[in-house]
């Protein structure tokens, strides 16, 4: 079961929602509901840290923040929180759309929308370092979800938009269809790195020959995924949204990335 972490700030901003309350006897009241905002933590599964990291930029800057917590106990590994559970670590089988761990995003945003007494149709999705590795697959298996913006922050490696590249690392075997780029790639997605978050031995940093194609540390494997997204996007003529922006001073901390990423919320 997910422990649910949510902040609603006081006031309203861009992307809010306004509607009318009649669910009384008195006359219609005008509410205003804050932008969502779902951020996904990273490998050390430390969620209260990342809300720490994130309420008061949610109070400045009118957005409600959500911090799901996604338990060793409960998601082991990077096959159950990561790669999102798509596949059966143990048979390489595709598991049920339903028990993948992606499927907890949808259901998780009606019932924050539920509890504020909102009628928000879309939120922003974000996440560092494990939980960004998590976003940027949450994009390609779930090409209907309401997020009308995801930014990943300093993922450690990535499954490259390449279908040369077996899966986890590329498309290859991953069930998802070459066709279903041209959407992916219309999705905006930001791609937000740390410009000191270069340390090639870094904790939890995947050493192994496939990520280490991607670039020695995570800043140059960031770059990486830009490059080969907006390149195969330039070559078929596709409409590609993604942004890669630099966040100077930062390194691997998400209290750093942040407040870069509030900025951009819409």
């Amino acid at each position: 079961m997910l422990l649910l972490s949510l902040l609603v700030a006081d006031s309203a901003s861009a992307g809010e929602s306004e509607w009318k309350f009649t669910g009384w006897a008195g006359p219609p009241v005008a509410v205003r509901t804050a932008p969502v905002v779902i951020v996904m933590h990273g490998a050390s599964r430390d969620a209260p840290r990342y809300f720490e990291d994130w309420k008061a930029l949610a109070a400045v800057q009118d957005f409600i923040v959500v911090v799901p917590f996604f338990s060793k106990h409960r998601f082991p590994g990077a096959e159950r929180y990561n790669l999102g559970y798509v596949f059966d670590p143990d048979t390489g089988r595709e598991r049920p759309r339903e028990k993948w761990t992606f499927a907890a995003i949808e259901p998780l945003f009606d019932e924050v929308v539920r509890r504020v007494g909102s009628d928000q149709s879309a939120y922003t999705i974000y996440g560092h370092s494990a939980g960004g590795q998590f976003v940027h697959r949450f994009m390609y298996y779930e090409p209907r979800a309401r997020a009308r913006q995801f930014i990943t922050a300093n993922a450690g490696w990535y499954t490259l938009p390449d279908f040369g590249i077996e899966y986890p690392y590329g498309l290859r075997g991953s069930g998802i269809a070459d066709d279903a780029l041209a959407e992916i790639f219309s999705k905006q997605l930001v791609l937000l790195l740390g410009r000191d978050d270069t340390d090639s031995n870094a904790d939890k940093l995947r050493k192994t020959p496939e990520a280490e194609r991607q670039g020695p540390n995570r800043l140059a494997r960031g770059i990486t995924m830009y490059r080969v997204a907006k390149s195969y996007a330039e070559e078929r003529d596709m409409t590609f949204n993604w942004k890669l922006l630099l966040v100077e001073g930062a390194d691997h901390d998400n209290a750093k990335m942040a407040p870069a990423a509030a900025t951009l919320i819409n």
